[in-house]
């Protein structure tokens, strides 16, 4: 019965679980601050070619061989 309230006592003293949720925790939101990112930056570059691409006009009138 002793070794056994030891187990618990020791087992509740031990951080070894909330050490890890907390690192999952943090992961999580390193994950979520990634996505946000990317996503942004893949509008802002999309809306950025786009306007590019507006702006370049084909040449008109031009000749068709050398």
């Amino acid at each position: 019965m002793r070794s056994m309230t030891k187990s618990l006592v020791s087992f509740l003293k031990a951080e070894d679980g909330p050490t890890a949720v907390e690192y999952a925790v943090m992961l999580a939101l390193i994950i979520v601050v990634c996505i946000a990112a990317i996503t942004t930056l893949g509008s802002n570059a999309n809306s950025t070619f786009s306007f590019v691409g507006s702006a370049i006009k084909p040449p008109t009138g031009g000749s068709s061989g050398s």
